[in-house]
């Protein structure tokens, strides 16, 4: 039976690690022409070559980058169904605004909602010359809550990706242009991991709070992204697509 994605061409930006990397396993098992874009070169050229897709070393923040990338894929793969604009930093220099300096800010803005900004801008029109596509733009759980724990420009940023895709969503929507934005609840990633190895306690106090007693693992979140891309999703526009395990919905947690 055709997979999912089958004919259909896929951007994944960050796609060479974490539910970038995982996205572009799960797209090509359901039939997708990938296209992998990060600047880690060789980690991103690996991903393509698994995947059988295409690799493309472009920043994300600059205009005629997003514009060449996305120009590259059309013209090598045919054309473009599926944006996935999932870049996005979290560098320990974004803390509290007590703490983070202007310069710490800007950049976590520039590359985590700057540019799915640009990423919307310039790859939308290739959507509608096709007749419509999906748009998934990663977002986070931390959207739609507060923490104590704070990276105030991370969570600035995706509060800002979140309101955007609402608006995308509902303006495309009778052009066939699905946008939503995907909330992914912590993910076991190496920077989590060397968070539980380095201070016990302070993971520990993130933990407690999932009702499940565990965090994602990418291919959970890769796997929520697939639906958003597919044809499944075809009502679902313009929402706050939460793969948190049911962190947001929590007040006490089981023992």
């Amino acid at each position: 039976m055709p997979g999912r994605l089958e004919g259909k061409v896929a951007v994944i930006t960050g796609g060479a690690s974490g539910i970038g990397r995982e996205s572009a396993r799960r797209f090509a098992e359901e039939g997708a022409r990938v296209c992998v874009v990060d600047l880690a070169q060789e980690a991103g050229e690996r991903v393509a070559a698994e995947v059988g897709g295409l690799y493309l070393n472009a920043d994300v923040t600059d205009p005629d980058a997003v514009q060449g990338m996305y120009r590259k894929t059309a013209e090598a793969l045919g054309g473009l169904d599926v944006l996935f604009n999932n870049a996005g930093i979290s560098p320990p220099e974004d803390s509290s605004i007590l703490e983070t300096d202007l310069d710490a800010y800007q950049r976590v803005q520039d590359v985590n909602l700057k540019s799915v900004f640009l990423c919307c801008k310039h790859g939308i029109p290739h959507l509608l010359e096709r007749g419509g596509g999906s748009v998934i733009n990663t977002a986070s759980f931390v959207a739609v809550m507060g923490a104590a724990t704070s990276q105030i420009s991370y969570t600035a940023s995706k509060g800002g990706v979140l309101a955007m895709s609402r608006e995308l969503g509902v303006q495309f929507a009778r052009q066939g242009v699905r946008v939503n934005a995907l909330c992914p609840g912590p993910v076991n990633t190496p920077l989590l991991q060397e968070l539980f190895a380095k201070d016990p306690e302070k993971a520990k106090r993130r933990l407690v709070h999932l009702p499940m007693g565990r965090f994602a693992e990418a291919r959970e979140i890769a796997n929520a992204a697939l639906f958003l891309a597919s044809d499944e999703s075809s009502y679902i526009t313009a929402s706050t697509f939460l793969v948190d395990g049911g962190l947001s919905g929590a007040y006490v947690t089981p023992e």
